[in-house]
């Protein structure tokens, strides 16, 4: 092995040590396809990702392999709550494409993907679906204040539809960008309104900064339609709400949320509501888990010089 071959060698099992760290920060063990798709900072191919989980020589035995699932030394047992999740996920799916159905009827919604813990199939029982919907230009709150009608259809049967991010097809730029990010958005799955979809992707280009190899979808699932009947209402809706009354409504909503939820917002809040943005995120995360992050990284085990040198020569 050349010593520019050691070099690459030693940046992609770091990457993937960092990538199954973070999973492992929301417990979740990666397969190796997954570890692929979601590896952090360094662009490669499945089969050099094989090749090093085959035989590392720099990952210091700080990971192991379960079937085909990756997981951090010592956290085994997440790959059979893994599975567990799996099942329970596989239910809530069957939900989330009905409320999909009913989201891409409803007026001015150009598009709808799940996003979170169901995205990844790693939903608990009596988890939330949660949802990121795009909507036509000059009506993100008349389209949110459907969608919550359709929250509490969903309550009535025991189902809970989160729509936390709300975006006009205006506004596909994410402002905040950094790996929570990067992963919230790679992780999406888009079940309506593909053509937006591709260019919200494009729009956020820098994701790939993070996350190389994710350019598609890890799940691929074919596009939900309303229907004629949905289409034929939704047609007429958008008719009715889109002269100068839709616009006062939209006016009116926009104050009335904006009111209520004033008191939520504060200088550590990645909350954003605005005429083109509904992200209600009052209690983000992103900061402590990245913060965590950093300090798993922190505590990694150098690999020893001498060892390192020997296995450079014996390559």
């Amino acid at each position: 092995m050349t010593p520019e071959e050691t070099v690459r060698r030693r940046a992609i099992e770091t990457a993937i040590l960092e990538t199954v760290l973070y999973s492992d920060l929301f417990d979740y063990p990666l397969t190796r396809d997954e570890l692929a798709h979601y590896l952090i900072g360094v662009e490669t191919d499945e089969g050099t990702l094989r090749a090093c989980l085959q035989s590392p020589r720099h990952l210091n035995g700080q990971l192991k392999q379960i079937g085909d699932y990756v997981v951090a030394r010592q956290r085994e047992p997440l790959v059979d709550r893994r599975r567990t999740r799996q099942s329970a996920s596989a239910r809530l799916w069957i939900r989330a494409r009905r409320f999909v159905r009913v989201l891409a009827a409803l007026p001015f919604v150009r598009m709808v993907a799940v996003t979170g813990a169901l995205a990844m199939d790693n939903s608990a029982r009596g988890d939330d679906v949660d949802v990121l919907i795009v909507t036509a230009r000059g009506r993100v709150w008349t389209a949110r204040l459907f969608a919550v009608g359709l929250v509490y259809a969903g309550r009535l049967f025991g189902d809970t539809l989160c729509p936390n991010y709300v975006i006009s097809e205006d506004a596909l730029a994410i402002e905040a960008r950094d790996l929570f990010t990067a992963h919230e958005f790679a992780q999406m799955v888009p079940l309506y309104g593909l053509a937006t979809y591709d260019r919200l992707r494009q729009a956020n280009a820098w994701v790939y900064d993070y996350l190389p190899n994710a350019h598609a979808p890890m799940r691929q699932e074919r596009e939900i339609q309303a229907g004629p009947i949905g289409c034929a209402c939704k047609r007429i809706a958008e008719f009715l709400l889109g002269g100068r009354f839709g616009s006062a409504l939209e006016h009116w909503e926009m104050h009335r949320k904006q009111r209520k939820f004033a008191r939520h917002m504060t200088a550590a809040s990645r909350a954003i509501l605005d005429r083109d943005h509904v992200k209600g995120h009052f209690n983000d995360y992103s900061v402590s888990v990245m913060q965590l992050y950093a300090e798993r990284l922190a505590k990694l085990a150098p690999l020893d010089a001498e060892k390192e040198h020997e296995l450079a020569i014996g390559g």
